[in-house]
């Protein structure tokens, strides 16, 4: 039998006779006091769906703006290799918005609104500065406002052609002013067989008389045949300004045929006084032609002469007695009419002379006192009269004999 200690007291003593444990009852020990969580109060679950939609919002901002920008960057940037440069005119009357209609039309942005705020938010914004440009289709807005704000002086060459040059005046012009370019390269696409303008005649071969004369600002990547074209259709410009094909059509020409006659009025007037009365003299012996075709009157031009022998590759130091009487298709001592093409590219004065040719001298008129009907007076004659280039005009052989005799020793020093 187990002893048990005499000092601990009955109450203490487990029943089956094992001591028992010292510590104190825990009231958490007890399986029937387990503790409750308390539920959630039902007005939290707004505020949770509040915070959802709220996250939901701003994910699907974040999404449009990220599309959006996306987008925007699209149109500043384009997919894609930009394309070959190509020339741009801004025109001397352009404005934003036609620029902007004229860039898009082009293909040179896709977008007029985003080009517009690409512009309103560069730091020094577009001026407008009339002239040709080079720009890349498909390229970066960055690239073509930088373009853009380069004044064309800095990215082209002028070359200038006065009135009065011929095809292979201007291939030298260009070929000694624009170093890109060539003069065999100019004269060749100049005459092309077949070359084909608005007024040209049907396999004519040629442009010259037709590339009105002016000062041409040729960009970096521009051929030969571009700036031709813009030559002729120049010229075209004008002539519609002169309204050539309804004057020319008043007088008996075609339009090319008042070209010819303005190329060789271009080539014999010096002074603006005589342009006018040469279109006359021309136009009256003209004239006498059709109604005399047994006896026609030639027009008997000089300059037209020196234009046959370069063209045919004659003799420079011919004397011009003996050159006149070498037979080319611009030969009017020898051809009754025009010469088969102009003579050279005239300006806007002689081409207005052509047109517009001045009247007859008035029956008063010295030059008409000594005919027997001074009504029926006509300008037929010029001959150089002073060293400026003026010209005598007279209305008899006998007069222009006596103006011959008279101004024998004067000299043109133009």
């Amino acid at each position: 039998m187990t002893q048990l200690d005499p000092l601990l007291p009955e109450a203490q003593i487990d029943p089956d006779n094992r001591p028992a444990m010292d510590w104190p009852t825990d009231p958490w020990d007890s399986t029937d006091q387990t503790g409750q969580v308390e539920r959630l109060r039902r007005q939290t679950r707004p505020l949770k769906w509040l915070a959802y939609t709220s996250m939901v919002l701003v994910l699907v901002l974040i999404l449009i703006a990220g599309v959006v920008g996306w987008w925007y960057l699209g149109k500043i940037n384009p997919a894609g290799d930009p394309g070959e440069l190509q020339n741009f005119e801004i025109a001397q009357d352009a404005t934003f918005e036609s620029l902007t209609e004229q860039l898009v039309e082009d293909g040179f942005i896709s977008d007029a609104a985003v080009w517009s705020r690409y512009v309103e938010r560069d730091d020094d914004g577009l001026e407008i500065i009339p002239g040709f440009y080079q720009l890349r289709p498909n390229d970066h807005m960055g690239n073509v406002l930088a373009r853009l704000k380069t004044p064309p002086a800095q990215t082209t060459t002028n070359v200038t052609f006065p009135e009065g040059f011929t095809i292979d005046r201007m291939g030298r012009r260009v070929d000694a002013v624009v170093e890109r370019m060539d003069e065999a390269e100019f004269i060749a696409a100049a005459t092309a067989p077949n070359v084909a303008t608005k007024w040209l005649p049907f396999g004519a071969g040629s442009l010259e008389g037709l590339l009105f004369p002016d000062t041409y600002s040729v960009s970096n990547a521009e051929s030969e045949a571009q700036l031709l074209d813009r030559m002729v259709g120049l010229m075209e410009r004008v002539g519609e300004q002169e309204d050539i094909e309804s004057k020319a059509a008043q007088l008996g020409y075609t339009p090319y045929e008042a070209l010819i006659v303005a190329s060789m009025i271009e080539r014999e007037a010096a002074v603006p006084e005589d342009r006018a009365k040469i279109s006359r003299v021309i136009l009256n012996r003209l004239a006498v032609s059709r109604l005399n075709p047994d006896d026609p009157f030639l027009l008997q031009i000089d300059a037209s002469v020196y234009y046959g022998r370069d063209q045919t590759n004659g003799d420079p130091n011919l004397d011009f007695s003996q050159l006149r009487q070498i037979d080319t298709p611009w030969n009017t001592y020898t051809r009754p009419g025009l010469p088969r093409t102009p003579i050279a590219n005239p300006g806007r004065a002689s081409i207005r002379a052509a047109l517009n040719p001045a009247a007859n001298p008035a029956p008063g008129d010295p030059i008409c006192q000594d005919l027997a009907n001074p009504s029926e007076c006509f300008y037929f004659f010029y001959v150089l009269a002073d060293e400026d280039g003026s010209h005598a005009f007279s209305a008899t052989f006998e007069q222009h004999e006596a103006n011959i005799a008279r101004y024998a020793d004067v000299e043109f020093g133009g």
